[in-house]
């Protein structure tokens, strides 16, 4: 087993691109962190740093160490600190991604009222609707809807069995009438997004065993879901949302649901994380806190 310390000199010679550099941040000679990195490469029986006299840089067997042993002090840091703070209020670094729409309009409100409760909590937030990726990002845990496709990330439910929901503005129904079945949708302007540059033209809606696919079209197209909202406040067209990122909007009147009888696409939402080790208790606390969040909004 590689001690901590010979873990700690490569990760800080990785991230600084100096053997000097590691051995002044640790308080160690450059010799005892030359010494600490080939003990570790001799047990690991490869290299992970090639050296010259002027650079140094990672080796590919190197940088896919470097993800293991981040993760590896990062747990045990959390276990020290859990040990720490025993009977002591949270703290430390969240580091969170999130969709654009319901970052700004949902959680940011949310992230307020969970600091009030945790003020020794750090919050990084990222919003973008494109995936962050949680190996090489500056993030630990993404918010993200619909099926996880990586499975090699541990994904947390918030809200397992969350959908999509056709809905429009009440002053975009009373120009154009209000559509009584999904295959009416092509009789009418309906709000796009796009995600890496694809048109989500296809919504899906399914009564009972009958799933009916739906090809729509319109003038209005956005790889920003907080656009497509805005465009159905103003009363643009017919837009198929997320649940949470609407319902605010239905409760209050903004927006009116459509199809009663049909449900929308399934869009589970989740907490991702890229290792079971980084749950940490931050982690477990935010994920109960958004799961009760989420269940009022939706009046579960």
């Amino acid at each position: 087993m590689s001690s901590i310390l010979d873990l700690e000199v490569f990760v800080r010679t990785a991230d600084s691109g100096s053997l000097s550099a590691a051995a002044r941040s640790l308080s160690l000679t450059p010799a005892a962190a030359s010494i600490a990195l080939k003990r570790l490469e001799t047990r690991l029986g490869m290299r992970l740093l090639a050296r010259s006299t002027r650079s140094m840089r990672l080796t590919e067997e190197g940088r896919r160490y470097l993800d293991s042993v981040r993760v590896a002090l990062e747990a045990l840091a959390e276990g020290e600190q859990a040990i720490k703070q025993h009977g002591q209020s949270l703290s430390g670094l969240l580091q969170l991604s999130a969709p654009s729409d319901f970052g700004r309009n949902v959680l940011l409100g949310w992230l307020d009222l969970f600091k009030r409760e945790h003020p020794n909590i750090r919050l990084q937030l990222l919003l973008n609707d494109s995936n962050a990726d949680l190996f090489r990002e500056t993030v630990d845990i993404a918010l993200r809807f619909g099926v996880p496709r990586d499975s090699s990330l541990v994904a947390l439910p918030v809200v397992a069995h969350h959908r999509r929901i056709a809905c429009a503005s009440p002053a975009y129904l009373a120009r154009h009438g209000t559509p009584q079945v999904p295959a009416e949708l092509a009789q009418h302007s309906t709000l796009r997004y796009m995600r890496q540059g694809r048109a989500n033209s296809t919504w899906y809606f399914r009564q009972g065993t009958l799933l009916e696919e739906v090809e729509v079209g319109g003038d209005y197209l956005s790889d920003d879901g907080e656009i497509v909202r805005r465009w159905a406040l103003a009363g643009h067209g017919i837009a198929y949302k997320a649940n949470l990122d609407v319902a605010g909007d239905i409760q209050a009147g903004r927006l009116v649901p459509l199809f009663s009888q049909w449900q929308g696409e399934p869009t589970p939402f989740n907490l991702m994380c890229p290792h079971r080790l980084q749950v940490s208790e931050r982690v477990k606390v935010l994920h109960r806190f958004l799961q009760a969040r989420c269940a009022e909004l939706l009046g579960e």
